[in-house]
Parts: C-alpha cells; sequence; structure tokens
C-alpha cells in the first residue's frame, strides 16, 4: 500500500503516518519526491483498511499497489530514482559509464587504468578484488589485497570504486572500501546476501540472473530495497539461451518493459553480454538508444594478458573512440553524460 501525502504536508503528520503503519506490524518506507512525500509500506497489507490512512492529517489518499514488488514499482514511485554520488548522479536523465578490468591484478595496473578513466572524464572505475569463476582452477582475485588497491586507486585519483560481493563473510570489507556495491549474476537470488546489502548505506548494482525473468530480477532489487536500501541499480548482462554466436544474449529488449515496470535506473554489461571485445561498441550504442541509464564495460592496457576475461575487454584506443561516438548520441538522445569533458 501507498500512502500520498498532500505537497503542504508538515513533518509532524508525515511522522504520524509512520507511526499508523508501525502500530499494524508493518514497515514505512518514506519516499520523497519532487513535489510530495509518498510512504510505501511492506508487510502483509491485506487486511489494512486504506480509510485508516486517509483520515489523517496530511494525507491525500491511500492506494494498494499490485505488484509483488511493492517498493521498486512504478506504482510505489512514479518519478525515476537518481541516486547521488560524490562521482555524479546514475539516473534519469545522465548516461553514466562504469569500467575497468574484470579483476583487481595489481596496483599497476589498477592506477594505470583509474588515471586514463579519469584523464577521459569517467568517474567509475570497476574491478573485481573477488571473483566467481566457472572453474576452480581460474584465477579467483586479489581478495582483501585487491580491495586496498582500490582504495588506493580512489585515493590518488580520486575515481569511485564498483566491486563485487560475492558472500555476507566480507560484506563488512567490501561496504568500506567500495563506493558502489555489485551483486553478480550467479547471485541475484542469494537472498542472504541481498538482505545483507539491503542494510549497507552505499548503492548496489543488481546483475540480472542469467536465467531470470524481469519480475524475478526485480522481487531481488525487492530484497535489497526492503532492508532499507533504496539506492539499487539494475543490470543487463545477458541471458543463457541457445546462441553460440556470443557469450550471453544480450536481453536490450528488458529496458523498455522495466522502465515502465520500475523507477530504479538500469544499465548494461555488453562486455559479458557478447564475450567479444569486437561486439562491445555496437551493444554499448544500442544500449543507450534503449533507453539505459549507463554501461559497464570491461577495459584494459593489454586486453591479450588480461587474467580474466581477455576476450571481452577493449583495450585504451578502442574504449576512446567508443566513448566519443557514446558523447555524440548522447547528446542527439538528449541524455547528459557522466563522464564530463569532452
Amino acid at each position: 500500500m501507498l500512502v500520498v501525502m498532500r505537497p503542504s504536508a508538515t513533518p509532524a503528520e508525515i511522522n504520524r503516518v509512520l507511526e499508523v503503519i508501525r502500530a499494524q506490524g508493518l514497515e514505512p518506507h518514506p519516499l520523497p519526491g519532487a513535489t510530495r512525500t509518498a510512504v510505501g509500506m511492506t508487510g502483509n497489507t491485506t487486511s489494512v483498511d486504506p480509510a485508516l490512512f486517509e483520515v489523517l492529517p496530511g494525507v491525500d489518499e491511500a492506494i494498494r499497489v499490485t505488484k509483488p514488488f511493492k517498493l521498486a514499482s512504478r506504482e510505489m514511485k512514479k518519478d525515476d530514482t537518481v541516486i547521488h554520488t560524490p562521482f555524479g548522479e546514475i539516473g534519469s536523465k545522465t548516461f553514466t559509464v562504469i569500467a575497468g578490468p574484470c579483476s583487481v591484478e595489481g596496483e599497476e595496473n589498477v592506477l594505470r587504468t583509474a588515471e586514463y578513466l579519469m584523464s577521459r572524464g569517467v568517474k567509475f572505475l570497476r574491478a573485481g578484488a573477488f571473483k566467481p569463476r566457472t572453474s576452480p582452477y581460474s584465477f579467483q582475485g586479489m581478495g582483501h589485497d585487491g580491495l586496498k588497491i582500490l582504495a588506493k586507486a580512489r585515493e590518488k585519483t580520486g575515481i569511485g570504486v564498483v566491486t563485487e560481493l560475492m558472500d555476507t563473510e566480507n560484506a563488512s570489507a567490501v561496504e568500506e572500501y567500495a563506493d558502489v556495491i555489485q551483486i553478480g549474476t550467479r547471485n541475484m537470488q542469494n537472498f542472504s546476501l541481498l538482505k545483507r546489502v539491503g542494510k549497507c548505506r552505499k548503492p548496489v548494482l543488481l546483475k540480472r540472473g542469467m536465467s531470470a525473468t524481469l519480475e524475478e530480477w526485480l522481487m531481488a532489487a525487492e530484497y535489497i530495497m526492503a532492508g532499507g536500501n533504496y539506492d539499487v541499480i539494475l543490470c543487463e548482462r545477458g541471458v543463457r539461451t541457445f546462441n553460440d554466436h556470443s557469450r550471453n544474449t544480450l536481453d536490450l529488449s528488458v529496458i523498455p518493459p522495466a522502465k515502465v515496470a520500475t523507477h530504479l535506473p538500469i544499465f548494461v554489461d555488453p562486455s559479458h553480454g557478447t564475450g567479444k571485445r569486437n561486439y562491445v561498441p555496437p551493444m554499448a550504442y544500442a544500449s543507450l538508444a534503449a533507453g539505459a541509464d549507463g554501461i559497464l564495460i570491461e577495459v584494459h592496457p593489454d586486453p591479450d594478458r588480461a587474467l580474466s576475461d581477455g576476450a571481452q575487454t577493449i583495450n585504451f584506443s578502442s574504449f576512446d573512440e567508443m566513448l566519443g561516438r557514446l558523447r555524440v548520441m548522447a547528446e542527439l538522445f538528449g541524455r547528459g553524460m557522466n563522464p564530463l569533458g569532452k
């Protein structure tokens, strides 16, 4: 259920609504908007009468939310969510680029990449300190040492850090070092992990499961938001189909219906979505055209020597060319760019 306050509602009137919601054994979720505040609630609202709230001072109306994903639903919040970070806004009319190597391979490599990205105006570095790999014999990342390297790169360059959290055991460490916490495709329905990041106060980038429907994806986001963390970024990274021409099937067709169903920003990962570096720039352009709010790109000084996912990683010169074209496209589509600059 959603309680919509009048534009003139006072803080005391909003607090009164929160008290009544808690008295019903439900959890309130204030959702400030551009002109007025709405208050969502989670729990079993079936037997709750909307009139209980509609008689309260400052309340405009109480509406039942029909979607199973309550807080993530466009019914609950009409306006697009904009996530505010020290490195720029994510969502709404901004197209954000997050880039970097698949994994933290060493201090020199990460610093070189961070300095390069900042020189191009890119404000977010992606790199995995912990790496989920299909083979137990593949490089699994540098762990806590990798987190320290990412923190050093941020300290030296001012770039934001996006890195993956794989388990609840390392949640506190990743929360301390990361600016955006990534939940990978294999963990999209790791409910213990989703509940844990729901307690974090860092934005969470939630990748779509490799066989997940749109509703399952949004229900995973709901777990995070129900814990009190409303800064969730959805990320399409390709789904498992019958094809053998690319690593996955990058489902850009999910973006328009997702934009109808949810207010959360949506990113695309064309690197994992295609698995082949030559296909990454075209799918990046298509992501912007389809309405995505940003992309997650794997870039490396020497992709052929990368310790993980080198085949889908582009080099600096290819990234420069792609970035230039994205800027032209963003202007045509009326989108601002993060990165800034030329």
